[in-house]
């Protein structure tokens, strides 16, 4: 039986939808950047709303604790694809992000069928955060770019801090490289804390 928590796991997912096929008309429409950046804002705070409702509420379950960490997986994996197909960032980080993601499902999988619900770790929780934090930004850069010199100074100026290629870029930085070693740190710390059921 679903709960609300688990219902707004699933609306994530139905966002990343609308992300996708945002994205596809983003080169010759302004609307489209908003709606995909709207969209993913949307999706990313229902990624700490549903985690919260469930400790609150008292309403954690196995499908919950399953479906979560996926909607995070599809939702991060959807945003990083779309902006490595742009130049936003080398093309390694994104496989690296991709691979990680799919090996700690298969992890997940395999301590599932042993019994084992394999929970977010605080890395993983880190990781997802600094990726959310990076895509946001980046997607609020391209969305502010869309729009020229017609986008207020502030905005444009808050666009510089989180783009590539762009004076002041730290925020871009910072978000780039703290979401990359968390993705390696974390994945590592899967694989290591599952090495018993590799045996």
């Amino acid at each position: 039986m679903l709960n609300l928590p688990n219902v707004i796991t699933l609306l994530r997912l139905a966002l990343v939808g609308v992300f996708t096929i945002a994205i596809c008309f983003t080169p010759e429409s302004q609307v489209a950047y908003i709606i995909a950046l709207a969209s993913f804002v949307i999706a990313a705070c229902t990624d700490w709303l549903d985690g919260y409702l469930a400790r609150k509420l008292n309403q954690v379950t196995t499908f919950g604790k399953l479906i979560d960490p996926l909607a995070d997986k599809i939702t991060v994996s959807a945003a990083f694809i779309y902006l490595c197909a742009v130049g936003f960032f080398p093309i390694w980080i994104c496989i690296v992000i991709i691979v990680r993601e799919f090996l700690v499902t298969g992890i997940r999988q395999i301590a599932q069928d042993h019994g084992v619900i394999i929970a977010a770790g605080t890395s993983g929780k880190w990781k997802t955060a600094f990726q959310l934090a990076f895509c946001i930004g980046g997607l609020l850069s391209l969305t502010v770019q869309s729009f020229g010199s017609q986008a207020p100074y502030w905005l444009s100026t808050l666009s510089n801090w989180c783009g590539h290629n762009t004076p002041n870029n730290f925020c871009y930085i910072i978000t780039l490289w703290a979401a990359t070693i968390l993705t390696i740190w974390s994945g590592l710390e899967y694989v290591y804390g599952a090495r018993k059921f590799f045996k």
